[in-house]
């Protein structure tokens, strides 16, 4: 798979409407009053807001935040989360096991890494006896956001410059990531939501992408005129797809959540 160039300001200008799965996924933890969690992983840390979320909620923690890429860590050090510690490192090969971590978060990270149902026994086999593991991925990819992209990298027109382009990990249904906890071992709580988002502003849902999906399609098209002729093609179909109303464009996100705790 590509490995995308991250943009951390074009991720965050919908910060809140992306965060706001991370704060219905810690509401689900298990969490002993008297015992908070000590020691808190957040893979996939991006820049620096879900670790800030964490500090927040436990603000006597310590907090690893880890990523891959150099400018989510550059934004997560200076204004995400500044009093947290931060690792360079891919969630593939990171073995969070000397951390002892009490919890361990991934917030919108596994659709990006092939065959990550194979991480999770070993990220849950790394928590402390009572810890857990907090997961949310998307579950849009058959949306038209996600298709429509699809079909254009695959088009005539651009099956060329986007040859090298992978149709992604994507994600599983809930029951997977229910059988594959289970099988760990842990009580596990899986659930999905799909929030109906209203975006502001013209073509939203492209910049709602551009922060996302559409990463790997503009680290690839280094061609400036290439990635304005492709913004244009794919914003005209997402327009089609999302027509703006008198408030604004609908835009569904479905969610995929999974809280699995390890036996005391």
């Amino acid at each position: 798979m590509t490995t995308p160039h991250w943009d951390p300001a074009q991720y965050l200008r919908f910060a809140d409407e992306r965060t706001r799965p991370l704060h219905d996924l810690l509401a689900r933890v298990p969490v002993d009053p008297l015992s908070p969690p000590a020691t808190i992983l957040d893979i996939g840390c991006g820049p620096g807001n879900s670790t800030a979320v964490l500090r927040e909620r436990w603000p006597e923690a310590r907090i690893t935040g880890v990523d891959n890429s150099p400018e989510m860590l550059s934004m997560a050090r200076a204004e995400g989360e500044p009093t947290a510690d931060y690792l360079l490192a891919d969630a593939l090969g990171y073995d969070p096991a000397p951390a002892a971590p009490d919890l361990i978060v991934s917030n919108a990270l596994l659709q990006w890494i092939d065959g990550h149902l194979a991480l999770l026994p070993r990220w849950t086999a790394a928590l402390r006896p009572g810890g857990s593991l907090a997961l949310q991925v998307p579950g849009n990819f058959d949306a038209p956001s996600h298709t429509l992209l699809r079909d254009l990298t695959r088009s005539t027109r651009w099956q060329d410059a986007l040859g090298g382009l992978s149709a992604g990990a994507g994600v599983h249904e809930p029951s997977v990531y229910l059988d594959t906890l289970a099988g760990a071992g842990c009580s596990v709580d899986v659930w999905e939501t799909t929030y109906s988002t209203l975006l502001p502003g013209p073509d939203p849902v492209l910049a709602w992408t551009r922060g996302t999906a559409l990463r790997p399609v503009l680290t690839l098209l280094t061609d400036p005129a290439d990635r304005r002729a492709f913004l244009a093609d794919y914003g005209a179909l997402l327009r089609d797809a999302y027509p703006a109303g008198p408030h604004g464009t609908v835009f569904p996100f479905r969610r995929i959540f999974a809280v699995a705790t390890t036996r005391r």
